[in-house]
């Protein structure tokens, strides 16, 4: 099956094709390194983990390089505030974004350039687009000739004479035209600089990306990534003034991620919304915060709330009691005993991960992937109840298939990694910790309040709920016995 990819360049979905068989070669915008991390530099850097997960479950070698600003406007505020070096504030905050990643799980990059580290790049793409008369120098700036590029507002479907029309630009003499933009700043005092043609300064922001891309993917490659914010002006920029230099085309594939929102608004620090990772990791496993992330397709809008996030922990919750239900099983060893798995639920098992990949390649589904891995669990929950004291060894071995193909397809959203029980075991221990009864006297009463309506003592077994609930412990009766969980405010 082929993968289908939702292209931002022409705004449909196209079958991906490699420009080299089996590899794939991939640029993401990383972040600017003054702050810590938010919960959408969470959901950028997981959608990308994903999708180079799922390339390489599909046995494709994948090159992914993904940078770091670390010198722009907002770096050099944020120094002078704390007194500090742009390069110790950047640096600071990059090994901060390491912290919250590997919290999260997520795979490290094939290469991280820094933009500092690569001036001489920047400089040497400048020169080219001056030397063919797309870009101009004015006093120690550098800026692009918007107009001198045909395909200008291609990826973001704007018209330029819009844009011109339409444009707020503050009035700067040093511009031929208000749409150019900088390439070259030139310094200011106080400010970090590097020596160029045109006098010391330093790069703009969108030839960083342009220069490290080609340095390390060469002038076409396959895939673009970053938000929806990036697309105008950042990316249409980038495109703008790779293509203009290498008279090439500068990427095949264009993705971009949604928007997260908190509480349906925009998350901002002024409304008090702000989230970092760490405020959410504070109170939630990473593996939740995945789970919550990929329950919605990566190009569609994400809300965060805490029901979305005590959603998401049921629901992996649920995964991983499955997994431990089937750890705990073992078969007869005869192959004469009657299977009871269904020819019904056998399919939904045997066929799991092509459904599975049916949904990825649909422009990486993630919540139908997500489905599907529920529907499986179902379907294996469903047999170890309808199972005897000797289950046979056919259904053993079918539900054990079932729970490794479930873990494997899992990794590709960075799921269900750790053991079962050792997950299970590690939340009954959180959970315990939030209330002032033990395990013991909570099995005990769940056991004296099964006599109770055994008995058809209702007013015995609801004193017992309203007991435990006293205690914020809240019981769930099911066919497979009474469980509890905290209640939630």
């Amino acid at each position: 099956m082929s993968v289908k990819i939702y292209n931002t360049l022409t705004r449909k979905k196209e079958t991906f094709q490699p420009l080299e068989t089996g590899h794939i070669k991939l640029y993401v915008c990383g972040i600017t390194s003054y702050d810590y991390c938010h919960i959408g530099h969470a959901r950028s850097a997981l959608a990308f983990d994903m999708i180079v997960r799922y390339f390489r479950y599909l046995d494709y070698k994948v090159t992914y390089i993904r940078n770091f600003t670390d010198i722009d406007d907002k770096i050099i505020k944020r120094a002078a505030e704390q007194n500090t070096t742009t390069e110790e504030l950047a640096n600071r905050f990059i090994d901060e974004f390491y912290v919250d990643m590997d919290k999260l799980g997520v795979d490290r990059p094939t290469m991280e350039p820094k933009a500092t580290e690569h001036i001489q790049e920047m400089i040497d793409l400048i020169g080219e687009l001056i030397d063919k008369d797309m870009a101009y120098p004015a006093n120690g700036d550098v800026y692009y000739r918007v107009g001198s590029f045909a395909g200008y507002g291609k990826l973001s479907g704007r018209k330029l004479e819009d844009m011109q029309a339409g444009a707020r630009i503050q009035i700067n003499e040093n511009k031929d035209d208000p749409m150019d933009f900088v390439l070259w700043k030139a310094s200011k005092p106080g400010e970090p600089s590097w020596e160029s043609p045109w006098g010391d300064g330093r790069p703009g922001w969108h030839i960083e990306c342009s220069a490290m891309s080609r340095k390390y993917l060469g002038d076409t490659f396959d895939i673009h990534g970053g938000g929806q914010d990036l697309i105008f002006p950042h990316h249409e920029n980038e495109l703008a003034q790779s293509e203009a230099a290498n008279n090439k085309p500068y990427v095949n594939m264009w993705i971009h991620h949604g928007f997260v929102t908190i509480r349906d608004e925009k998350m901002s620090k002024s409304l008090g919304n702000f989230l970092t990772i760490r405020d959410i990791l504070a109170h939630y496993h990473p593996e939740v915060l995945r789970f919550f992330i990929f329950s919605t397709q990566y190009r569609n809008p994400l809300d965060f709330s805490e029901a979305a996030m005590q959603n998401a922990m049921t629901g992996l919750d649920r995964l991983y009691e499955c997994l431990a239900s089937v750890d705990k099983l073992s078969g007869d060893g005869s192959p004469d005993t009657k299977q009871i798995a269904s020819a019904k639920d056998i399919t939904k098992l045997t066929s799991m991960e092509e459904r599975f990949q049916k949904a990825m390649n649909n422009d990486f589904n993630t919540a139908l992937a997500q489905g599907i891995l529920f529907e499986s669990a179902k379907a294996i929950n469903k047999i170890i109840r309808q199972l005897d004291k000797q289950p046979s060894q056919k259904d053993v071995d079918l539900l054990k298939d079932g729970a490794t193909t479930i873990v494997k397809l899992a990794s590709v959203m960075g799921i269900l990694q750790e053991k079962a029980h050792d997950y299970l075991a590690a939340k009954k221990t959180a959970m315990l910790n939030q209330i002032e009864i033990s395990e013991e006297e909570i099995l005990q009463l769940i056991k004296e309040r099964n006599q109770a309506r055994d008995e058809k003592n209702w007013a015995r077994s609801d004193a017992i709920r309203d007991q435990l609930l006293s205690h914020n412990i809240e019981l769930k009766d099911s066919s497979a016995g009474t469980g509890w969980t905290i209640k939630k405010d």
